[in-house]
Parts: structure tokens; sequence; C-alpha cells
């Protein structure tokens, strides 16, 4: 009975603790969304673009400006906006673009896919080359591979990823014809893919058309390694980094006298206390290519969401604007709560 007793308290003492963190997060991932709405909101208001006269145009009488504005709720004192904005964003509707005049929710549907598809295999390619690049670099400190690594990274942090997109069109696919041009898909496989999921890649391997993949797949590869460079240039900049602080600490002269191998003190304990570190850098980096590949796709025609958010600021839609900068924010918020909860399990220091 007592030992009964001691491991319910025991069982409650672990429970209760991870019950009130997880509350905790909760709590303060719902304040970061809603101070997130309130921003996006204030910056749909502070803006000098009149909404009304945006659907209107310049010439609108009186009676129809005021006619429209009850429309729109602009009428309504500013807290009961605020509420119906909140209840619309919370049913996903960020009213319609003045562009193409449907709902903002299904134009950000329909280009996230490409942007999403883009940045995850550029990040991939950047984090599978720009972690293992970062860890020999700080191993073999001041060798030629470690200044080829800062090579790398100053390229990758320096040259403009436009001057890149032209040049790697230029040569690859003008001159030598290996990859495909702008755009996802050439267009007489564009009627051949029945979109499923929006993500190409995949809707085409699901189909079992391997040509219309091939092709997919020579179109994303050259604007996709353009956007690894710069996420490869900060993972192995920053890996090196936290590798060589590691490197230089007490336990690692100890297993080195211990007599275990270099690679073996390298990987499973070094790396495993800068594990969490690289975690964050990575998925910030994700986070800024899914919402920073602007200059990208402008240069490889790719239709994807930081284009499209682009195109509406300089067509002064409003709506698409306040929508995609809700989307940004809501993409970090969950990366974050994603990277917390890889840290606990990873760590269990932080649980």
């Amino acid at each position: 009975m007592t030992k009964s007793l001691s491991a319910t308290g025991r069982g409650r003492t672990i429970v209760l603790p991870r019950l009130v963190g997880g509350l905790k997060t909760l709590g303060s991932v719902l304040v970061t969304l809603l101070g997130l709405a309130a921003l996006t909101f204030m910056i749909g208001r502070m803006l000098p673009i009149d909404p009304v006269l945006a659907v209107l145009g310049d010439n609108a009488t009186q009676d129809a400006y005021d006619a429209m504005a009850a429309k729109m709720g602009l009428d309504q004192p500013l807290l009961v906006q605020f509420a119906d904005y909140l209840w619309n964003i919370l049913h996903f509707d960020f009213g319609n673009s003045l562009l193409s005049g449907r709902p903002v929710a299904d134009e950000i549907a329909r280009v996230f896919p490409a942007t999403m598809e883009l940045a995850t295999l550029a990040m991939i390619i950047g984090t599978g080359i720009g972690v293992p690049l970062g860890v020999v670099a700080a191993v073999y400190r001041n060798s030629p591979i470690d200044h080829v690594a800062r090579i790398v990274s100053l390229l990758g942090y320096s040259a403009p990823n436009f001057w890149l997109g032209l040049m790697g069109l230029v040569v690859f696919y003008s001159v030598l014809g290996i990859v495909g041009g702008p755009g996802r898909i050439d267009m007489i496989y564009e009627f051949d893919l029945q979109p499923v999921t929006g993500f190409f890649l995949i809707d085409s391997a699901l189909a079992g058309k391997w040509d219309v993949f091939g092709n997919v797949l020579s179109h994303l590869i050259l604007p996709a390694l353009i956007l690894a460079l710069s996420a490869l240039a900060y993972v192995s900049r920053m890996t090196r980094t936290f590798m060589i602080d590691q490197l230089e600490q007490e336990y690692v002269i100890a297993a080195r006298a211990k007599g275990i191998g270099r690679w073996r003190i390298v990987w499973t304990h070094v790396f495993r206390n800068v594990a969490v570190q690289v975690i964050t850098v990575v998925t910030l980096s994700y986070a800024f290519l899914l919402e920073g590949a602007v200059l990208t796709e402008t240069v490889f025609a790719w239709p994807g969401f930081g284009r499209y958010m682009t195109n509406s600021l300089l067509s002064g839609d409003m709506n698409s604007v306040v929508g995609c900068t809700l989307v940004i924010g809501v993409i970090f918020v969950v990366l974050n709560l994603f990277c917390d909860i890889l840290y606990r399990v990873i760590d269990p220091r932080t649980r």
C-alpha cells in the first residue's frame, strides 16, 4: 500500500509540472497569435491606402463610398471591427483579393505549396551539406577544408540571389540545357498533371508519371540550389561556431585521454551538445526561406507565396497583404513551437 502511494506521488510530481508547462506554452502561443492578429489589424488600418477606394476607384460618389464602407464594416467602432476581424480569421476568412476577386485564403492555399516545395528542397540540401561541412571545418580548424567552408559561407552571404539566378539560367538553361527554364513545369506536361496536394513532385509521383516528375524536378533544382546556398552558408557557419566552442571543453580532453576515437567524440558527445542550437538555426532558416524567397521566385517566374505577396503589395491589394503577413507570423510561431518540442525530445535537461 505504501509503495502504491509513493508511486502515485511520483507520478503526480512528474505529470503536474509537465501539464503546467504545457499550459504555459499554449498560453504564450495564444497570446502571441492574438498580438499578431492585433498587429496585422492595425497595419491594415494605418496604411495610406483606402480599402473602399481600392474597391470602387477614385471616381466613386459619396453615397457609393458610404455604402461600401458600411458593407465592409468600416463604419463600426474600432473594437467592433477588431472583434469581427478575429472572428473572420478564426474561420480562415481574410476577405477577397482585389486583383482576382477570389477569397484570399484560397489564393494563399493555391500559391503556398509551390514555395513550400521549393524551400523544403533547398533546406534539405542546405542542411545536408551545411551541417557536416560545419562539423568538419571545426574539427580541422584553419585547414584547407576550413578555408573552403569560409569561402562558401562568404559566397552564400554576399552573392545576391537574383544575380545567381540569372547567371544560372544563362549557363545551365540557355547554354547547357541541363535544367528546366522559368516556371514549375513545361506547358506540354501541365495538363497531364492533376494537382492533389499542390506539390508537383508528390502529385506526379503518386500518379506514376515519371516523365512529368523529371520535368518538374528539372525546373525545381536550380532555384532550390540557389536558395540552398544561402541556407548552407548560415547553417555551416553557425555549426562551426558551436562545434569549436564545445571542442575546447574539458570533457573532450577527458574523452581523448580515455582513448575514445576522434569522430566518436565528435558525433556522440560534442554534436549531441550542440544539436539543440543547430535545430534552432535550421528551423529559423527554413522559416526565412518560406517567406523570403521573393527575388528567387521573381527571377524564375515561380508562382509562389513570396511573388504573390509582392504583387499584392505593389497593387495595393491590402486584404492579400494582411493575409500573407498573418500567415508568415503563424509560420514563425508554429516553427518555434516545433523547436521547443524537439528540444524536450532531444535534450532531457530542457524537460
